[in-house]
């Protein structure tokens, strides 16, 4: 078992649940500062993407959080690829879209620069499946062009007048 913990917010008792399953817990160098004890469990790596397993692969996104990481598992959706992406792209309640926020509690959007960034990056990886953070928050089909969508209409709306 090799978990990925995508952001801060699930960091609080990692080191706890890495000893329960005697596991290694992947968290993004970027977001080292929020780990408040260190364990032999944690393992911290670094660039845009580590290579889990075949056709498993961590992807930084940042976000909300600068290391904010999902997984994409290229086999997913019957090889059609799938993204594991917590809220780090947040399946709406329209599960067609995702939403982008630097921070969820206080509804604090993205930057435009941010938000196009997620958008790129994730276009560089196949995936026709998103599966979020909540129970029936999943996108079933067309997963690359829901987030190409998204970041589109969500750019718009930023720049309203």
């Amino acid at each position: 078992m090799r978990p990925l913990i995508s952001h801060p917010h699930y960091y609080t008792t990692c080191q706890d649940w890495a000893r329960a399953f005697n596991c290694q817990v992947h968290i993004h160098a970027d977001d080292r500062e929020w780990l408040m004890r260190p364990d032999p469990h944690l393992h911290f790596w670094e660039g845009e993407s580590s290579v889990l397993a075949d056709g498993v692969t961590l992807v930084r996104l940042g976000g909300h959080y600068p290391g904010g990481a999902v997984l994409h598992w290229a086999a997913g959706a019957n090889g059609q690829g799938a993204l594991l992406t917590g809220d780090i792209l947040q399946v709406a309640m329209d599960t067609r879209r995702v939403s982008f926020m630097w921070s969820y509690p206080n509804m604090m959007p993205l930057s435009e620069r941010t938000v196009r960034q997620i958008a790129d990056t994730a276009a560089s990886w196949r995936f026709e499946r998103i599966y979020g953070a909540f129970p029936g928050r999943n996108v079933m089909a067309d997963g690359n062009a829901a987030v190409e969508r998204s970041a589109k209409r969500y750019i718009e709306l930023l720049n309203e007048r």
